[in-house]
């Protein structure tokens, strides 16, 4: 059999999203699309605008045959932290090849990920406190290799290609050019295409545009979007402005990733910032990316430390968020040789604090809070009924 996986957000599921899945199914002529899908918190230190369940049944009704959650613990990481955590997962499922979207459809991700992986240990040795360690990076990666990471897919790509790098059989990497949208465009043109970031601008918007939003996406997407209420950081700004300024300087020093005094800094503004955006810009540094302070900013709310990270990582349970029937038919064959653990229902045990699951069950119960349904416990994998030709 055939598998290829795909790395993803779907934050949300839009018609660039279809083209990919449809363009990795027939250029890898896969029997089976495996999704590693972020859960209820992405990358870049931000609530996903529709909860995983959500996500997974438009990912499985646009084209996938199997969707599995991302832990947390890698899913809200930097680039070469979600890309090992996700291509480690993907691999240990039986991918034989790894689709990806990207600006520069013809680049050797292939060769560039053993370069860089030669190249490792003298990139983790520079330290420049007046640049953020991505600026740092690329300069390093120009000067040794020509390689300039100009664009944000592009920079995943290469993460994955060196993830990748790593295994002891590395996965053919697949990349699938970007159509007409770039990742982070704020506006929608004309066309059937959008970026995510400019989906989510116009949902959230005073007036949103549904008609406009109708021609970048599904139906069931836009179906989705026009129904669950969709949490952000504005509506967090409270309970994290609260967190800050109740914390100790000794307990947000335990954060994750808070490093090289950045508590203090917190304490410093907190005072003073009247929204989360004010908080941003008041601590923005040229050693800080606003995506690395994003964050922070959930490591805080959410009480994430270094310790229950690592615990987690370790672990690397694979939980099913949904499939079909060829997703099923791999399941049963996965069952009989996976070494992790392969959860398709959370239990008090699984969801305990140290437990598989521990953490994820703890950080979506801030969504619960705010009207979403259970994300875990009472919750079964979706099994996904179609007829062959309903692929994207």
């Amino acid at each position: 059999m055939k598998i290829t996986g795909i790395i993803a957000e779907y934050n949300p599921l839009h018609n660039g999203h279809c083209y990919q899945l449809q363009q990795a199914r027939e250029a890898s002529c896969a029997d089976l699309v495996i999704v590693c899908m972020s859960g209820n918190y992405v990358q870049r230190g931000e609530p996903a605008i529709l909860d995983k369940w959500t996500r997974a049944q438009l990912a499985l009704s646009n084209g996938a045959d199997l969707v599995v959650e991302l832990p947390f613990a890698s899913a809200v990481q930097p680039a070469e932290r979600f890309a090992e955590g996700a291509v480690k997962l993907l691999a240990a499922l039986g991918c034989q090849t790894l689709a990806f979207g990207s600006e520069y459809p013809t680049f050797d991700y292939q060769q560039v990920g053993q370069q860089i992986l030669a190249l490792k240990a003298q990139a983790q040795t520079f330290i420049d406190y007046q640049k953020t360690y991505a600026t740092q990076l690329n300069e390093f990666y120009q000067a040794k290799l020509n390689l300039n990471l100009d664009q944000p897919n592009h920079l995943l790509g290469v993460s994955y290609a060196v993830a990748n790098a790593q295994l002891t059989t590395p996965l053919h990497l697949l990349a699938v050019g970007r159509k007409q949208a770039q990742h982070g465009d704020q506006m929608i043109e004309a066309g059937q295409y959008a970026s995510a970031s400019a989906i989510r601008r116009s949902v959230k918007a005073a007036t949103t545009n549904w008609h406009q939003l109708a021609q970048v996406m599904p139906s069931d997407t836009l179906r989705a979007l026009q129904r669950q209420s969709h949490l952000d950081w504005e509506q967090l700004w409270p309970l994290l402005k609260y967190r800050i300024e109740s914390t100790s300087l000794r307990q947000l020093r335990a954060i994750y990733q808070m490093s090289e005094g950045l508590e203090y800094r917190f304490k410093k503004v907190i005072h003073t910032a009247n929204s989360y955006s004010e908080l941003l810009r008041a601590l923005k540094t040229k050693r800080y990316t606003y995506a690395r302070l994003q964050r922070v900013c959930l490591y805080v709310l959410l009480n994430i430390s270094s310790t229950v990270i690592a615990q987690s990582l370790a672990q690397q349970p694979i939980h099913l968020l949904g499939f079909n029937a060829v997703g099923q038919t791999h399941l049963h064959t996965l069952k009989k040789t996976l070494a992790q653990p392969l959860i398709s229902k959370v239990s008090a045990k699984l969801g305990a604090e140290g437990g598989p699951l521990g953490l994820d069950v703890r950080v979506d119960r801030l969504q619960e809070q705010f009207g979403w349904q259970s994300q875990n416990f009472a919750r079964q994998p979706i099994f996904y009924k179609r007829k062959d030709d309903e692929h994207c």
